[in-house]
């Protein structure tokens, strides 16, 4: 590819409303270009990014022996009706009718869609096991769209089904995929991490998140530095921090506390660790059911330095649904305003629920339902009755580690793929079933596995560029080497050289651009440096005069001279190394 042949548009600066590196980055160097909010055109330069990272999942995909496909964006309402998703999904799932009034959406996800597939398709335990692919476009109707393509409302992603006759065929199609999926992120030249997590929406039970690690993730990830253990941070079991409970040794006794309504600012005030103050969080759970209509308020009690995993909250029964109690709900139930909230004392009844933590506390601090005062001593069994005790919170640094080797560390990452166990989830519901040997009839096993391609290019660039540009992985770079030569209009020697430089690393099928733009030097080198091509060469009469070109790295301090005739081979070594 010669760049006067190719479209190339650069910005010296960023949209005000590009708000991390990769949209900033993607944006300057001419990738995408946004056409409404979280919708954008994949320029000829990002589509080469997005064609071979969709290459490589391909490969990885075919060598697992899964079968590609493809199903329509355009879906009817009645398959997320039969599996009771249509509103569950909320507004995310952009709702339409045709010309005859029929009800339709925009697909963001396909397990309605494959499990109808599988439902007409499979009906013998003779064509199972089974992975059908895709790769396609996705809507989902993000309230903000942000971040470019890593939150967008539209993207393209490759999403897998797997069909088995029982959990331990899904088992073993799992850790196939699973294994597939570190096979692609390692091609792909990212530094990632997999991690246990949880299914969310699509349901089903075990399920593992693949995360490039980068600063400006969003997900923090509880990993053992010492072990393989791995989890985000919502799915990661947080055990008591003490072994037992001490005995009480202190009296329960009302403390001023004027003004202070933090756990941090009462432990000041005290002179105690905040490690001996209890944070009390009013929950609201609206129960429908004739008999106890109404809301029921629980008290959430987590140790003062920890924070509430809202995950973990959602899926105990008891709390399904919840919602933070309003201001008006606490004056009403405990007779005081938000802030100095606690388990003693409280105007109405409420339930309590003590993170594990919490439980094995003794002369603990809580607030006193009065404005500027907290009881101090608290102790279970005295003060208070013994609690019902759940994992609220999540983990920090320095927790041991779940599975006993060692202790946890805290890193951010983006989430770039996830994988499910699904079960019967889909097709009990659908009637996706199939005939054993017997000839009875059985549900499908089914699994679920996406990657992200639009979301893998920006994360990718997250975690790789610097001051001038983006540092692509070569496996994934537009183009894995530019040719600037020096003079290419003015120069027959410097023509020559690098038009017959250009030949011999196409014969070498390198994936090569030849800038033959007539533009100054330094406006060349910026725009390849943004770009961010790994290996450049530059050519210039005076380096010809003694048979050399430069060689430069995209990461190089400095360029290097080597020998014309070496110049292919140099590229081909470091492809091979």
């Amino acid at each position: 590819m010669k760049a006067s042949r190719f479209l190339i548009r650069t910005l010296k600066e960023a949209p005000a409303d590009a708000e991390i590196i990769s949209h900033q980055l993607m944006i300057r160097s001419g990738m995408i270009q946004r056409i409404a909010a979280g919708i954008y055109t994949f320029m000829p330069l990002g589509l080469r990014v997005m064609h071979k990272i969709e290459a490589i999942v391909r490969e990885e995909m075919n060598r697992a022996d899964a079968l590609e496909m493809l199903m329509p964006m355009v879906q009817p309402a009645e398959l997320w009706q039969a599996s009771q998703r249509l509103t569950q999904y909320g507004p995310e799932l952009l709702r339409f009718k045709d010309r005859h009034a029929r009800d339709f959406v925009l697909g963001p996800t396909h397990e309605e869609v494959i499990a109808e597939v599988a439902r007409k398709s499979l009906d013998s335990y003779r064509q199972l096991p089974l992975v059908l692919y895709q790769i396609q476009s996705k809507f989902r109707d993000e309230i903000r769209p942000r971040f470019g393509v890593m939150r967008g409302r539209e993207f393209v992603m490759k999403d897998a089904y797997s069909f088995d006759r029982d959990a331990a065929g899904l088992a073993r199609t799992y850790q196939r995929m699973f294994e597939t999926y570190q096979c692609i992120l390692t091609r792909l030249g990212l530094n990632f991490r997999a991690v246990a997590a949880d299914n969310g929406a699509i349901g089903g039970s075990g399920s593992h998140e693949f995360h490039v690690i980068a600063e400006t993730g969003e997900d923090a990830i509880a990993y053992c530095p010492t072990s393989d253990y791995a989890a985000n941070v919502e799915a990661a079991p947080a055990p008591a921090l003490l072994d037992v409970r001490a005995s009480p040794r202190q009296a329960l006794a009302k403390a001023a506390t004027p003004g202070k309504t933090t756990c941090q600012d009462v432990a000041h005030y005290l002179s105690i660790p905040i490690e001996r103050t209890v944070k009390s969080l009013a929950l609201v759970v609206e129960k429908k059911e004739s008999a106890t209509y109404g809301p029921e308020v629980w008290l959430l009690l987590l140790r003062g330095d920890h924070t509430l995993n809202e995950v973990k909250a959602g899926h105990l029964p008891q709390l399904s649904g919840f919602r933070f109690a309003n201001e008006q709900e606490i004056k009403e139930r405990f007779g005081a305003p938000p802030g100095c909230l606690g388990p003693l004392g409280a105007q109405k009844p409420v339930k309590i629920l003590a993170d594990c933590t919490v439980a094995r506390m003794s002369d603990f601090v809580v607030g006193a339902n009065e404005a500027g005062f907290h009881w101090t001593g608290v102790n279970w069994g005295r003060d208070l009755a013994e609690p019902e005790v759940v994992d609220l919170r999540n983990v920090v640094k320095g927790d041991r580690s779940p599975d006993g080797k060692g202790t946890l560390s805290i890193c951010r990452g983006i989430e770039v793929g996830h994988i499910f166990q699904l079960g019967t989830r889909y097709s009990d519901i659908m009637d996706a079933h199939y005939l054993d040997e017997t000839g009875a009839s059985r549900p499908l096993m089914m699994g679920c596995y996406g990657i992200g391609i639009t979301r893998l290019l920006g994360a990718a660039i997250e975690q790789n560029f610097d001051a001038h540009g983006i540092l692509w992985p070569t496996a994934i770079a537009p183009f894995e080497v530019v040719l600037c030569p020096i003079g290419y209009q003015r120069s027959e020697a410097v023509q020559k050289a690098t038009d017959q430089l250009y030949a011999a690393l196409i014969e070498q099928r390198i994936d090569v651009i030849l800038d033959d733009r007539n533009e100054r030097v330094g406006v060349m080198f910026a725009d390849w440096e943004l770009v961010g091509i790994p290996h450049r060469f530059i050519i210039s009469e005076r380096g010809l005069k003694e048979n050399t070109v430069e060689y430069q790295g995209r990461s190089d301090t400095h360029p290097t001279p080597l020998a014309l005739e070496q110049a292919v081979t140099h590229i081909v070594n470091l492809r091979n190394f």
